[in-house]
């Protein structure tokens, strides 16, 4: 099986949906000759031509509106943010217009929306372009979440969200575009709303998305072994749809639970993953859920001040071992 990069992955997913189907349009800032500010469109504005990719004004207000007009007329657009922080300015779009359409037209109108980009920090750019805005995103009914942690997750996501009828926001991990992992040359699609199991264990379920993700298989291998602790580790994949049933069914085997979130800690993702637990297997647990977030405040330019506000392998050391 090939071994590529997550970049490369979005790039073939991208390709791949252009070909399948003529309704499908990439726009955004510079998408097309400069290949995109992290080049995940390298080669496709030579390949499908500028009436298929298509560079947009500096303006994201006016072009995700683009975007929702064009999928109201049943075009599957998928619009390019060159960083999910820039967002904000376009939340009437996303949030009045693309999470509202299917609802305030009695479910007459599809919105097959994707709406990508990079987000999170540790990339030292500052707080105005390193945010986790998937909580707020997460919270607007009509919206779907979506944060791969690998390769083969972004690419089987990334297809999945642009057949779907419904706008997805694609969470990317600006860190994550170089990593590499096995992707299969043959088409294959991850249904929206399952969870992965990206390790077994047995004494601690440790649940996350996105780069969190990793950062927990590090930390897992690291208790397993220097404290012969078996920790399991629960890749989200989506944070709506929720996949409860593989959340739950971890902490009842482990009775346990550490989560790992790059959201800031008041009312982060991992507040809704507690509050879930909590309702639904507070008899299973032997201790109390434990979080480890960002820490509350703006990313900071500075490298190892930022290092310090993400969460890392030993604080959720700390965490796992504290309730052990």
């Amino acid at each position: 099986m090939p071994v590529i990069t997550y970049r490369q992955a979005l790039n073939d997913a991208l390709s791949e949906e252009l070909t399948r189907d003529e309704n499908v349009v990439i726009m955004g800032e510079e998408v097309a000759e400069y290949n995109g500010a992290y080049k995940i469109t390298e080669g496709l504005w030579k390949k499908f031509g500028s009436k298929r990719v298509v560079d947009t004004p500096i303006s994201e207000a006016g072009f995700i509106g683009l975007g929702v007009g064009a999928a109201m007329m049943g075009m599957r657009p998928v619009m390019e943010l060159m960083f999910w922080s820039f967002a904000y300015v376009a939340f009437d779009q996303i949030i009045n217009n693309a999470g509202c359409v299917r609802y305030m037209s009695g479910g007459l109108i599809n919105l097959p929306l994707v709406i990508r980009g990079p987000a999170n920090g540790g990339t030292n750019v500052g707080a105005t372009h390193s945010h986790t805005p998937e909580n707020f995103l997460a919270n607007t009914p009509g919206l779907k979440v979506v944060c791969p942690a690998t390769p083969y997750d972004a690419k089987g996501l990334m297809k999945t969200a642009i057949r779907d009828n419904d706008p997805v926001c694609f969470m990317e991990n600006t860190l994550l575009y170089g990593d590499q992992g096995e992707v299969p040359e043959e088409e294959y699609l991850i249904p929206l709303g399952v969870a992965d199991i990206k390790r077994e264990g047995a004494d601690v379920s440790l649940i996350g998305h996105g780069r969190a993700v990793i950062t927990a298989l590090n930390a897992a291998h690291r208790l397993a072994e220097e404290f012969d602790i078996s920790a399991e580790v629960i890749d989200l994949r989506s944070i709506r749809p929720l996949d409860e049933e593989t959340i739950l069914d971890s902490v009842r085997k482990t009775h346990r639970a550490v989560l790992v979130d790059e959201n800031k800690p008041f009312c982060g993702v991992s507040s809704q993953i507690a509050t879930l637990i909590q309702e639904k297997a507070f008899d299973d647990l032997d201790a109390p859920v434990q979080r480890v977030c960002s820490l509350d405040a703006p990313a900071i330019y500075s490298p190892p001040v930022e290092a310090l506000q993400l969460p890392t392998v030993d604080r959720i050391i700390q965490k796992v071992l504290a309730i052990s």
